[in-house]
């Protein structure tokens, strides 16, 4: 257990200290994904206001369980130490003691789960019995990513896997699953608009590694940028980029019917300016705004393409 805490830190509050915990700034990307899948059911005339809040409703809770057993996971496990150089964390700082936050996983491992639970029910009523059970699993496989990211006793983002973890949960499962739900059925295509969100969410998890690379080196965190170093790293920031731009083209040219669809150029400056400056940018504190401007940026690019689909 690392016990380095930074005595200096003023303490803002337990409720001050708990929606810091829940890095309200990471939050946008839970909703590109689901808002993504909302579009493009609504596109393809599936929409269900009820579905996509309640699919809302569980992936902000599912996020803040991941941000909370990441808060807990990196003090247990030493990546939040005296050497991170990204913002302070609760339990690191020492405003919310391990125990609590424990318990705060469980609060909102439970409310996932019960709003998961509601959102099968909505979806597949008691006929779909067989899609209920799938889907059940795939939901408790999601609590269980979202605890073992770093909280577990062999946590995978250790690993360097937090990639493929966010590529398959903020790009595929949320933007497929969204759309299934309402539309009981899957279109191939629909997998180029999931595969932006994969793109651009591993792009946010990759600018926060960047800027972590030194401390998550001392504490033995494996994550990409570590592996690759931070050269190599800034080219995979500029290929995710650049995946999930060609991407959102190769759907609309596929599905071509209204310039409308190319709405989403308008976010490209915000996309550009993001890769410039992560591939400019040395110093973690240099380099930690552009983690914010990626979700939003993300959020944005979303809601353009999204709105071209619609009109």
């Amino acid at each position: 257990m690392n016990t380095t805490h930074h005595t200096d830190t003023p303490n803002p509050g337990l409720v001050k200290a708990w929606i810091s915990a829940f890095r309200p700034r990471t939050l946008p990307l839970a909703l590109s994904c689901i808002g993504m899948g909302a579009f493009m059911a609504a596109a393809n005339g599936y929409f269900s206001a009820t579905v996509v809040g309640l699919c809302v409703l569980t992936t902000l809770f599912l996020q803040i369980l991941s941000n909370l057993a990441n808060d807990y996971g990196d003090s247990k496990h030493g990546a939040d130490s005296v050497h991170r150089e990204g913002p302070m964390r609760a339990v690191q700082a020492g405003h919310i003691q391990a125990r609590h936050m424990k318990k705060g996983m469980l609060v909102f491992s439970l409310l996932s789960l019960v709003s998961g639970l509601l959102l099968l029910w909505v979806a597949f009523g008691t006929e779909g019995l067989m899609l209920f059970l799938v889907f059940l699993a795939l939901g408790l496989a999601s609590i269980w990513a979202a605890i073992n990211y770093t909280a577990g006793d062999k946590p995978y983002g250790y690993a360097g896997l937090g990639d493929v973890f966010v590529f398959v949960f903020f790009g595929l499962v949320g933007v497929l699953g969204t759309y299934f739900l309402q539309a009981q059925e899957l279109q191939p295509l629909v997998i180029l608009p999931a595969l932006v969100c994969g793109f651009f969410s591993t792009a946010v998890l990759n600018v926060n590694n960047i800027r972590d690379i030194n401390s998550d080196k001392l504490a033995g965190k494996h994550s990409i940028p570590v592996r690759l170093g931070p050269k190599k790293a800034r080219i995979y920031h500029l290929l995710l980029l650049l995946g999930g731009v060609l991407c959102a083209f190769a759907y609309v040219l596929l599905t071509y019917e209204s310039p409308w669809q190319f709405l989403f150029i308008l976010a490209l400056p915000l996309v550009a300016v993001n890769g410039l400056n992560v591939w400019r940018k040395q110093t973690s504190k240099e380099l930690d705004p552009y983690l914010k401007q990626m979700a939003i940026t993300t959020l944005l690019f979303v809601l353009l393409f999204g709105i071209g689909q619609v009109v």
